[in-house]
């Protein structure tokens, strides 16, 4: 460490102090990655030796290097902007022989200004986010500096100076004139044409697909990889709640090396989706990742392999697991988001999503409180917004859970109130597979079995990549007593959508379908999975509590019914009242309320 920087640390007390800044990032790193690990981490190692020869060399400071990047401090503007550009130039140097796409390019940004040392020679400030702004400026194997580190070094360094002009950067309240760092001593090269102006994020999640790279060096696999993203925008297209970039736009990205976030900002999505596919003899991996385009940060990552014998069928099947395992990322990264206190929307939407945030953690948490309050937000949203689609649909749920739950003080009103906002959204979004899938529920709670199949089945037909209508047929199916047809949609729905925050309904659809059967240990199993997911759930534990009580395992018996009353102390008594029929079929009901009769539970035992 340097005098001066020791001077900025006396005794434990922080020191502020003006230095120049270097904050370096790998354009494409993931896309790299998904090429080649081996390959990209080897390139990695290589360059960051690289970077440390040339910080040295200027009499520099490596504060951090995790990752992809590098944060590094200077005594002088004219040391970061000389090691900058020799880093560019070696790093540049050293992947020459490789195609232009395999290649490791980094963004350079450069700022002079003033940072605080900590004791433990880690550093912060607005010095150290305007150097991280300008990084994400820069053109990937480019460098990008402020005004000041320009007046510093002009006439010290072999560059030319392009203006950007005044750049508005995150988190900084004031804007910052950047330039780009051009090497060599000849004549300017023409001004940069000016930024596009970004486009108006919708008022709902909004996603652009980009052409997956075609990594295998099989031109063939173009066609594949082209097919496979034309079905996921097409696919992605039957959510009306979401807004997604058409194939035209998107695939004027394809073949070039893109920064998602300038990708995002230009399109004006919320989301990029991008990946690549690579083949290697009969077989084929495909990569896909979610990248929220406002911090560039993964959001939701997977890999698929499979024998590519028919092209079709393949791109079909990998298709529908993309799209069904992404969407519910999307809406649970908007209520991470949410919760960080992050405004996306528009007031009413804003507030919906808040509605469906606390509908959410109710659901799960077993928390009646929650539900209460996610019906109060819904009403407040609709009330600034009588179109609002989000807020409707989270008040048919939370009024539907609220029965679900036998958490309702007015189950007449309660299913009157879920009927009510699953038609309003019927009338604002009647071609929405979500319309369908709330009235089938409030449908399925009101007796109306025959409709609430067919809503169910017409939800399937509209949108076979979303997930929970088939979930909640399955449990349905199983309700009936259709065991073989419950097993099947339940498999055919986990498939779809495994990682699903739903998919413990085809847990519990398999556990009614086991219960039916008289599976003993395929009860107990379904039912600690379907309660691992969802522990709130009451007639989860009621499952687990008939198994015990068949069993005669009344520790587990007892745990079960005290966790039970604990968050639904109301749910066996409504089974024996008749207000709550979880199974359709008489016999099978009356099979599990003489179950909880003979272990003592009737209709008051968790008053």
């Amino acid at each position: 460490m340097s005098d001066a920087t020791n001077s900025g640390i006396r005794n434990g007390i922080l020191r502020q102090r003006l230095a120049a800044i270097l904050v370096a990032d790998v354009a494409g790193y993931t896309r790299l990655m998904a090429a080649d690990e081996h390959e990209t981490v080897a390139a990695l190692d290589h360059a960051r030796t690289i970077i440390r020869t040339h910080v040295d060399a200027n009499f520099g400071r490596v504060i951090d290097m995790a990752g992809d990047s590098a944060l590094v401090l200077f005594e002088t503007a004219t040391g970061a902007v000389q090691a900058a550009l020799a880093i560019q130039k070696d790093t540049t140097e050293a992947s020459a022989d490789l195609p232009e796409e395999r290649r490791m390019r980094f963004r350079i940004g450069v700022h002079l200004g003033d940072v605080i040392v900590k004791p433990d020679g880690s550093i912060y400030g607005d010095g150290v986010n305007i150097a991280a702004r300008l990084e994400a400026l820069a053109q990937p194997g480019g460098i990008m500096i402020s005004d000041g580190v320009r007046g510093a070094v002009r006439g010290k360094v072999a560059g030319n100076f392009v203006d950007q002009g005044e750049q508005q950067v995150k988190n900084i309240d004031h804007p910052v004139r950047a330039y780009a760092l051009v090497p060599g001593g000849g004549a300017k090269p023409a001004p940069a044409a000016p930024a596009p102006i970004p486009l108006a994020l919708p008022d709902r999640p909004s996603i652009a697909v980009l052409p997956f790279a075609n990594i295998s060096r099989d031109p063939e696999q173009d066609y594949f990889a082209d097919g496979m993203v034309e079905d996921i925008i097409t696919e992605l297209s039957r959510f009306q709640r979401l807004f997604v970039i058409a194939r035209n736009t998107s695939f004027t990205y394809k073949g070039r090396s893109v920064d998602v976030k300038k990708v995002a900002q230009e399109l004006g999505v919320h989301f990029v989706l991008e990946g690549s596919v690579r083949k290697a003899g009969d077989r084929v991996r495909i990569t896909a990742q979610l990248i929220n385009g406002d911090t560039g940060q993964h959001v939701w990552a997977e890999r698929y392999e499979d024998v590519l014998s028919d092209v079709f069928d393949l791109q079909e099947r990998i298709t529908h697991q993309v799209v069904a395992s992404m969407v519910p990322q999307i809406e649970s990264e908007e209520m991470r988001l949410l919760e960080r206190g992050k405004r996306r929307y528009s007031e009413a939407d804003d507030i919906a999503w808040r509605a469906v945030k606390t509908l959410a953690d109710g659901e799960f948490q077993g928390r009646p409180a929650l539900v209460d309050e996610a019906i109060r937000l819904s009403d407040q949203s609709i009330a600034k917004n009588p179109a609002c689609q989000q807020a409707w649909a989270a008040l048919a749920s939370a009024h539907s859970w609220r029965v679900f739950l036998a958490w309702t003080h007015d189950r007449k009103a309660d299913l009157a109130a879920a009927r009510h906002a699953a038609d309003e959204l019927m009338q604002l979004a009647p071609n929405d597979s979500r319309s369908y899938y709330l009235r089938g529920v409030v449908e399925s709670l009101t007796g109306e079995f025959a409709a609430s199949v067919a809503d169910l089945r017409k939800a399937q037909a509209l949108n076979p990549n979303d997930a929970p209508p088939q979930f909640f047929l399955s449990q349905l199916e199983a309700s009936d007593g259709q065991v073989e047809r419950a097993k099947a949609l339940a498999v055919q729905a986990t498939r779809l959508s495994p990682k699903d925050r739903w998919v413990s309904t085809a847990h519990l659809a398999m556990a009614i379908c086991a219960f039916i059967e008289n599976d003993q240990q395929a009860l107990h199993d379904w039912s600690a999975l379907a309660i691992q997911s969802q522990p709130s759930h009451p007639f989860r534990r009621v499952l687990m509590i008939a198994y015990a009580a068949q069993v005669g395992d009344l520790s587990l018996l007892h745990s079960n019914i005290e966790k039970l009353q604990s968050f639904a102390p109301d749910f066996i008594p409504s089974l024996f009242s008749g207000d709550s029929v979880p199974l359709r079929r008489r016999t099978d009901m009356d099979a599990l309320l003489g179950i909880l009769s003979k272990a003592g539970l009737r209709g008051q035992a968790l008053r």
